[in-house]
């Protein structure tokens, strides 16, 4: 055996390695990090997390609806309406979401001027789908007081979610 393989250290040469940290610097670490969570809370806003959730849940219900339509061999109804019909599924929106789309937000691009009635979001709130992968077309606005949402289902069942982002002031892909 080689001297050069054992290594022996003096009581005091490996307690250097062994130090824990100061309550100065867990006191500044804990600072900053509460700094952090309060700047991250301030921007969290619970509108625009309910927008997404609104978003989420009617993807999920259509692609239920078109499911269960194929299964069961009957039209599977999907709105905002409660009912308690086995073939009805129902959206339930946050209490900070809300039906229509704000006068103030243009129509997204390539969108013809819809009667007044889609343009408010007062029609369709209630989509058919079919068997046959088919729907009854649709255009929903679904807003939170700032961002928008819009929800365009073709009669062949192609969905396509757009949403009006206030602060860049465009419709940018859902």
């Amino acid at each position: 055996m080689g001297a050069g393989l054992l290594r022996f250290h003096r009581t005091g040469a490996g307690r250097r390695s062994q130090r824990g940290h100061s309550l100065l610097e867990l006191t500044v670490a804990m600072g900053i990090s509460g700094v952090l969570a309060v700047v991250g809370l301030s921007s969290w806003d619970p509108a625009h997390t309910e927008l997404a959730a609104a978003q989420h849940e009617l993807t999920q219900s259509l692609d239920q609806a078109f499911v269960l339509a194929r299964a069961r061999g009957v039209n599977i109804t999907v709105g905002l309406a409660s009912g308690q019909d086995a073939n009805h599924l129902p959206i339930r929106l946050g209490r900070h979401v809300h039906w229509g789309k704000p006068a103030r937000v243009p129509l997204p691009p390539g969108m013809a001027d819809p009667a007044k009635a889609d343009t408010q979001g007062e029609a369709h709130r209630t989509i058919t789908v079919t068997p046959r992968r088919t729907a009854t077309a649709s255009l929903w606005f679904l807003n939170d007081g700032e961002d928008v949402l819009c929800m365009r289902l073709s009669n062949r069942g192609r969905v396509r979610m757009l949403r009006w982002r206030a602060d860049a002031r465009r419709w940018t892909r859902a």
